[in-house]
């Protein structure tokens, strides 16, 4: 898929691995788990990663959109959402996300929703969200993880 004059989206190569985990790194963002063959990339007109995102699958089934990271110089030109929807065009449903809480208004634009039980969660965002509900009360701020799902529960 062209990006226009900012280049393209395409599937990750080997060769782009290591620009993965450097952009998921300096993005701050869960590291586990970057296996590229899973990844869409946005190249820019010189072929430098400047964006990215994958469909995790976990043992019980369940398939998470996640790794989604775009260069700071990139934000704000609609390139991640760019990678969302070619992501949720070629995977479909169900899939499921975790974010910050602030963030839970960006996905809702896709047509995720919140899920706030977690009994209605698989078992691998159950056991993620307790464990980060269990930290944050140890934490400073007020950003509890969100878990999400599309098309809902």
């Amino acid at each position: 898929m062209s990006l226009g004059a900012e280049g393209q989206l395409r599937a990750a190569t080997a060769a782009d691995a290591g620009a993965i985990r450097s952009l998921i790194f300096r993005a701050g963002i869960n590291p586990r788990d970057l296996d590229w063959r899973r990844f869409l990339v946005a190249v820019d007109s010189q072929g430098k990663l400047i964006g990215c995102g994958q469909v995790k699958p976990h043992s019980d089934a369940s398939r998470e959109l996640a790794s989604i990271a775009v260069r700071p110089k990139e934000g704000r030109r609609g390139l991640a959402s760019r990678i969302i929807q070619r992501l949720m065009a070629e995977a479909g449903p169900p899939l499921w996300l975790m974010c910050r809480s602030d963030l839970a208004g960006f996905y809702r634009r896709f047509g995720f929703v919140s899920v706030e039980d977690p009994e209605r969660m698989p078992r691998y965002f159950r056991r993620v969200y307790r464990l980060a509900t269990a930290a944050a009360r140890f934490l400073p701020g007020d950003n509890p993880m969100a878990v999400m799902t599309w098309p809902g529960v």
